[in-house]
């Protein structure tokens, strides 16, 4: 099992952000190891989205349904995929200097193999991730504030 939780002050609104973290469909575009995505089932606080991650040899598919709180947060539950469990959450806080994120993710995968594998870069991934979010939000909304 593997857990990741940080908090960052950005220099955007948190709807801004929210935006941003609510569009799943933009994640290739942006996202490192994300392929592709797909999503289905939208409703006015929620959708599914089937996300497709590929590094080298490794290519999965993995389902989530994702919970949205207008301008407040952005909720992922898995569904299906090569993992036992997989949770993460967005919130976004009112700041003075834009907007408090906090961020977490817990994971843990069926396969033992995967799971030792991911382990050992899974701090350093989760970081670049978070990284390419604030990179894209730079590139949508300039310097913010």
């Amino acid at each position: 099992m593997a857990t990741h939780a940080e908090t960052r002050i950005l220099p955007y609104s948190p709807q801004q952000l929210f935006e941003l973290v609510a569009d799943v469909g933009q994640y290739p575009q942006f996202l490192p190891w994300c392929i592709g995505t797909r999503v289905y089932n939208r409703r006015p606080t929620r959708f599914d989205a089937d996300v497709i991650i590929g590094f080298k040899m490794f290519r999965e598919k993995f389902t989530s349904r994702v919970t949205l709180e207008e301008n407040t947060a952005v909720n992922v539950d898995y569904i299906t995929g090569p993992m036992k469990r997989l949770y993460n959450h967005w919130r976004f806080l009112p700041h003075e200097a834009g907007c408090l994120v906090d961020f977490e993710v817990d994971l843990e995968f069926d396969n033992r193999m995967l799971e030792q594998m991911i382990g050992k870069v899974f701090t350093e991934a989760t970081e670049r991730m978070i990284g390419a979010f604030e990179a894209r939000a730079h590139a949508l909304y300039g310097n913010g504030r």
